[in-house]
């Protein structure tokens, strides 16, 4: 487990380490970035830099993990990448439902084979569900999601690339908004931003302004006209 300063989470569980592309909001990744700096440091975790690299002897750890904690799986990859198999998967997942005392966020992007991997497995719920939607061209990824029996699902809006018309949110709890951050940083715009937002209000989904984002994400802020907007689903955790 490793602290996070990613507001929505508090730590970070990473099995698997290493993705390749897969659409638009990949394009300036903050985990490629991160995994050329570890392995320039030589850190052994990541001496295939971001290669899919399976690390078996943390498939447990949380297990050793008493106190309860908000965790982000695979901060530094996707579980569902297509060159994880599925024994891999059922076995995190396992582990994942013999921890109650925590709670496990799980994003992809890769949303057709969540959703076919993830019927044949029972999801507990500590286990929360998301897909990334940077744009409206990957708009699909949200009824893969609703199809998945899970009581937490969840968006990542992040980055942020484009706006929606006729939005969605049927059955979805929990919506993540942020602009892109980092030195190449895209532009994210207000209407975007609100456009979501009212339709969170709509459908009854909880709605999380992360940032702006930008070259300077801290100097941006996370301020929509002077308010933070800062909901997250109710923990129930043993």
């Amino acid at each position: 487990m490793a602290r996070t300063k990613i507001e929505w989470t508090e730590s970070t569980w990473n099995p698997i380490t290493g993705c390749d592309p897969y659409s638009d909001g990949c394009k300036n990744c903050y985990a490629k970035r991160m995994a050329k700096r570890l392995k320039a440091m030589n850190n052994p975790r990541y001496r295939n830099e971001f290669k899919v690299t399976i690390h078996s002897d943390l498939f447990n750890k949380p297990k050793e993990w008493k106190k309860s904690q908000m965790i982000f799986v695979n901060s530094m990859s996707d579980i569902f990448h297509e060159n994880i198999s599925e024994e891999v998967i059922f076995a995190l997942f396992k582990v994942m439902s013999e921890c109650k005392q925590h709670i496990f966020q799980v994003l992809t992007k890769r949303a057709k084979r969540m959703n076919e991997i993830l019927a044949k497995i029972d999801i507990t719920d500590n286990i929360w569900i998301g897909v990334t939607v940077e744009s409206a061209d990957y708009i699909e990824r949200i009824d893969y999601l609703r199809n998945v029996n899970v009581k937490t699902k969840f968006i990542s809006f992040e980055p942020l690339l484009s706006g929606f018309s006729n939005l969605n949110l049927k059955d979805i709890q929990w919506a993540i908004v942020g602009g892109e951050s980092g030195p190449k940083s895209r532009p994210i715009e207000k209407e975007w931003i609100f456009n979501i937002k009212d339709t969170c209000e709509k459908f009854g989904t909880l709605f999380y302004f992360k940032q702006w984002g930008g070259t300077n994400k801290k100097k941006s802020g996370k301020l929509l006209n002077g308010k933070e907007y800062l909901e997250m689903p109710e923990v129930n955790i043993v």
